[in-house]
Order: C-alpha cells, then structure tokens, then sequence
C-alpha cells in the first residue's frame, strides 16, 4: 500500500512538472517534427560542407578556442581544465538556458516574431561545421559528443517551438485557442515559457552528460 502511494506521488509530481508543456508538444506536433528535420538536417549539411572545406572547420575551431579562453566564458573552460564537476555542469547549464536558449532564441522573436528560429538555424550550422568527423580526431570525438547534440540540440528545438507557437499566435490567434492577436501573443508566449521546463530538464542532462564525456576524453587525449 505505501510502495502504491508513493508510485503515485511520483506519478502525480512527473504530471504536474512535464504533464502541460507535453501536452503543448502534441497539440503543435506538426510543427515540432518539422523543427527536428529542421534542425539535425542542418547539423548534417554542415558536416557534408565541411568534409569538402575542412579549412573552414579549422577556422571555426580556433574561433571557438578563443572564445572560452577569454572573458566570462573562460571559467567553463578552467572548470572542465581543473575537472571541477559541479561547477563545469553548473556552468555549462546557464549558459546553455540562458544564452544558447533564451537569450539568441526565445529573446529575439518577443521583439521580431520568428527571428529566433534564424539564430538556431545558425547554431545548428556551425554545430554541423565544427563536429564534422572530417579527422580521426573528430571521428573520436564525435561518437561520444553525438550524445550531447541530441540532448542540446532537443532543448533548442523546443525554444524555437515556442518561437512558432509565439508567432502564430500572433497572426493566427485561434492556433493557441485565442479571439485576439493580443490575446494570441500573450497566450503564446505563456506556452512558448511553460516548454521551460522542458528545456530545462533536457539542459541539466546534456550539461551533466558534457561534463563527464569532456572529462573522460581529456583524460584519454592526456594519456
């Protein structure tokens, strides 16, 4: 009897956190499949184009290289450097939601609708460009990390689901069940903010997941 009430307890916990942003992902499904299309599809275009121009992934990865050795994204790198677990996978979180989500997606369409879906087009590019198993080394970097852009990449494709579902309900109000384009915006965004919290799951996964593949393969590449 108490084993049943706690299965419960969890089940009633898991539908009240995932149970609406869920049912917000089966109502636009049409939407979210093409997303996924959308978005991996871009991932492999970028890595058939840079197994025809590996010198622009080398330019890519140096320009990455100089990012996160230099100004507040220097302390990833030093966390994952130092193998401080918790303070890697708690930075690569805020990052991931705050900038990579909400900041280059979720942000952008509020003042343009849909802009944002051109920002995660891009990062889906230049994901595809730099992970191009176009050396032995990506090849065996990219087994593992393959993981980490399906985790990543999922939280994304659900931030420009809410660009959409913004949208939309701004020129079309009765796909979010609105009478108004004002009521259709504000009803959008309140979805586009409840698949949150899945974002957020997908990003802790990915982040904890990063961490400890980052730190297996420097121990692997170290010796």
């Amino acid at each position: 009897m108490t084993a049943r009430i706690g299965t419960l307890t969890h089940w009633n916990v898991w539908t009240r956190l995932f149970g609406k942003p869920m049912q917000i992902v089966r109502t636009h499904q049409r939407a979210y499949l093409v997303l996924n299309l959308f978005y991996y599809g871009l991932i492999v275009v970028g890595m058939i184009y840079a197994a025809f121009n590996p010198a622009l992934q080398q330019t890519l990865m140096q320009s990455v290289g100089i990012a996160f050795s230099q100004g507040p994204l220097e302390a990833v790198t030093s966390a994952y450097v130092n193998a401080q677990i918790v303070q890697a996978t708690a930075l690569t979180f805020i990052v991931n939601l705050v900038i990579g989500s909400f900041g280059t997606i979720t942000l952008p369409s509020l003042i343009i609708p849909f802009s944002g879906l051109l920002m995660g087009a891009y990062r889906a590019l230049v994901w595809g460009l730099i992970y191009s198993p176009t050396t032995s080394e990506m090849q065996f970097i990219l087994l593992p990390h393959a993981l980490t852009l399906l985790l990543e990449g999922q939280a994304y494709v659900l931030a420009m689901l809410g660009v959409v579902i913004q949208g939309r309900g701004l020129l079309q109000p009765r796909t979010v069940g609105a009478a108004s384009h004002r009521e259709g915006l504000w009803l959008g965004i309140k979805q586009s903010a409840q698949l949150y919290v899945l974002i957020i799951a997908f990003l802790l996964v990915a982040a904890v997941y990063e961490v400890l593949e980052a730190l297996l393969l420097l121990n692997v590449l170290r010796g």
